[in-house]
């Protein structure tokens, strides 16, 4: 071959090198192969190839988009047929698929409501149960002992638990997709982003700046549970002030009250260790009928990811936008983009590194709040070192209230309180001590998100 083709080739190469530091494993995976196409008998071409096909593998693993990751996998160890950590993760990939393809072959139509059949009246509670007693409504008494009993470790009996999650089902099933609030006057409103199962972080928010009442009402913007130790804890929390107060606390949905991230990264083996499977069933019920935006005084727009892949997507559009007759945001879509996609610095719209929905920049951002006479949108979703982060400039914040993440990540929480003027005051806090109690996520997935993150940090390519 001539070295004009080994020019050309290492040209490709770099471009795929470029593709792979910024985390564009398909791109990256085109330009090698371009590179092999025009010269192939240069090792590195291959190796990066490889490398490139196993971070796109546990990306999409990472994701739960297991065929794919399968696909990947099943290359890498063809390629590479002595590398046993290919191997294992091929086998635990496998696994996953066959059962993914059971659970759907035996589906049947759309599922019965997990309400149906459940006479929540006929179950009895024990005269041995030392809790405040539930009966038709809500109160305070009843949630302020529900707060002791989970600092104690106790559980709530599952009667009331269900009273609780239905009562809460029927109540955000009768909002709108995006729910349009005020702040009036003599009242606040609290934003907070993540809480993720950290119950006793979420119990310091309120002791910081005041627990959910009359004149001060909450918006928790998605992503409740999972991960943390105490996602039940926090869900029945949130529900019975939601319950005790409609217009008092607001709840949009974000990507972890999903049925694919609950049987993965806790919520589902936490709600069956603690409760039954049929509590994980109302949970996610429930979850699917949450709010997906909350619009403040019409300057912020607050929802869990962020902007959309069309310029010309609008408030009216999310208005429009029937959440009812899709329950999972699935891998495209105006949900799935509502509750996935992240900011980026760079102006345009890029590829996720999550490797779901996409990344918009700032000249996005300021043509979606010009064109809809926002301010600023108000977004979660993401980690943030100080609790909060205003990008865009300052028409894209993010805000974050589970510090000390997973308990590995040095990080601040923060919320946003709004007065009547919608002028935004960020508190920022640290975390609380805890009981040492581990979070009930798949160990399986774990591996994956580690090998993951390592690959990512200590990457090297030829």
């Amino acid at each position: 071959m001539a070295s004009s083709d080994l020019e050309a080739a290492t040209a490709l190469k770099v471009q795929g090198n470029k593709a792979f530091g910024q985390h564009e494993w398909p791109t990256a995976v085109d330009f090698y192969t371009q590179a092999i196409a025009k010269y192939d008998c240069e090792p590195s071409f291959f190796s990066n190839r490889a490398q490139a096909y196993w971070r796109r593998a546990l990306a999409n693993t990472a994701i739960l988009n297991y065929k794919d990751a399968l696909r990947d996998f099943k290359v890498v160890a063809k390629r590479e047929p002595n590398n046993r950590d290919a191997k294992v993760k091929l086998a635990d990939c496998e696994k996953l698929v066959r059962r993914m393809e059971f659970e759907k072959a035996i589906e049947v139509g759309d599922p019965p409501s997990a309400f149906e059949d459940l006479d929540i009246d006929a179950i009895a509670v024990d005269d041995s149960y030392d809790g405040v007693r539930l009966e038709k409504e809500m109160t305070q008494e009843f949630i302020d002992d529900m707060i002791e009993r989970f600092k104690n470790g106790k559980k709530i009996h599952r009667k009331y638990a269900f009273q609780i999650v239905k009562a809460v089902k029927d109540i955000v099933y009768a909002e709108p997709t995006m729910v349009e609030i005020g702040v009036d006057q003599g009242t606040k409103l609290t934003v907070c982003g993540d809480t993720h199962g950290q119950f006793f972080d979420l119990l310091e928010i309120f002791r910081l700046n005041g627990y959910p009442s009359e004149k001060h009402a909450y918006l928790f913007n998605g992503d409740f549970v999972d991960r943390g130790s105490w996602s039940t804890e926090i869900a029945l929390l949130l529900y019975a002030y939601k319950w005790l107060r409609p217009n008092g606390i607001f709840l949009n949905r974000g990507n972890h009250e999903t049925d694919d991230m609950n049987k993965v990264y806790g919520f589902e083996g936490e709600c069956k260790a603690k409760y039954n499977e049929r509590m994980f069933k109302v949970f996610s019920e429930s979850f699917s009928a949450l709010p997906l935006a909350t619009l403040i005084g019409n300057k912020y727009l607050v929802l869990h990811g962020g902007l959309f892949s069309d310029d010309n997507t609008s408030l009216d559009d999310i208005r429009k936008l029937d959440r009812h007759n899709q329950r999972q945001p699935g891998q495209q879509g105006l949900m799935m983009e509502m509750l996935w996609t992240d900011p980026q610095t760079e102006p345009g719209r890029g590829p996720s590194k999550r490797g779901v929905g996409l990344q918009f920049g700032p000249d996005v951002t300021k043509r979606f709040c010009e064109k809809n006479g926002l301010e600023a949108i108000i977004r979660s979703h993401e980690v943030r070192m100080e609790g909060y982060e205003v990008e865009h400039d300052g028409r894209c914040i993010t805000v974050f209230s589970a510090p000390k993440y997973c308990d590995t990540t040095e990080n601040k929480g923060a919320f946003i309180n709004v007065g009547p003027e919608l002028k935004l005051d960020f508190q920022v806090f640290e975390a609380v001590p805890h009981p040492d109690i581990k979070p009930m996520v798949s160990f399986t997935l774990v591996f994956f998100f580690l090998s993951f993150y390592l690959s990512t940090r200590y990457s090297v390519l030829l």
